[in-house]
């Protein structure tokens, strides 16, 4: 006889028993992922970001909670790729408004210009004043959310700051850093005037302008002469 402690018996002991082979994960499909994205994209644009719905995004893209977890780890990574979704619009507009700037100088003017039309441009603040409202209070309470889309708004002003750096018309900054600081300056211009509705744009840009060209060692008569080109 074989006692319980013989590892003889062991193997009949789960002779009988099946493994049942595990489903093999699909991969991401760039497709479905699109889908997923586009209708977040309109519920945020209808609901803003508190009232965007996993459940109602996948019943709009007729697709099932498994493509979901497939693609995204988290309503909050959804919402990182609405935000960088939405900005993308945004950088290319930007990046064609400074296409027209003959140096670094004229184009870092002509980024907070862009930028102001959040405030001015009935257009534009229309499509994106909720959402950076809300992707600006992401930034303390889940700032993984909104950093992928701050970075992309800030990145042609980081490369102007950079080459103008490069060529010495700004003097001792970090171009990261100087980006996020004239960022700040033409933020606060514009939940200004999102508040009162009363500032003139032309005085807010000379404004903004002259403080960050300031801040950046550009020579007063040049600041003069963009501000001028207004």
């Amino acid at each position: 006889m074989t006692g319980q402690g013989d590892p003889r018996a062991r193997p009949q002991q789960y002779a009988s028993h099946t493994v049942t082979p595990r489903r093999k994960k699909l991969a991401p499909d760039p497709d479905v992922r699109r889908a997923i994205v586009d209708a977040a994209a309109k519920s945020v644009r209808e609901q803003g970001v508190r009232g965007l719905s996993v459940a109602t995004v996948l019943e709009r893209a007729q697709l099932s909670t498994r493509a979901f977890y497939r693609h995204f780890e988290s309503k909050d990574q959804l919402v990182a790729a609405v935000f960088l979704e939405m900005t993308r619009s945004e950088v290319g507009r930007l990046r064609d408004k400074m296409s027209q700037a003959t140096d670094p100088i004229e184009a870092v003017a002509a980024w907070i210009d862009g930028r102001l039309d959040l405030a001015f441009d009935e257009d534009i603040r229309a499509e994106l004043r909720q959402v950076s409202l809300e992707a600006q209070s992401k930034m303390v309470s889940t700032p993984e959310a909104v950093t992928p889309a701050y970075g992309a708004i800030l990145e042609p002003l980081i490369e102007q700051l950079q080459r103008g750096l490069e060529l010495g018309v700004f003097k001792d900054i970090v171009p990261a850093v100087a980006a996020k600081s004239i960022h700040g300056v033409v933020w606060a211009g514009t939940q200004r005037q999102w508040a009162t509705n009363h500032w003139d744009r032309d005085e807010v840009r000379d404004r903004a302008v002259r403080f960050c060209l300031r801040g950046l060692g550009v020579a007063p008569n040049t600041i003069e002469q963009v501000t001028a080109l207004g």
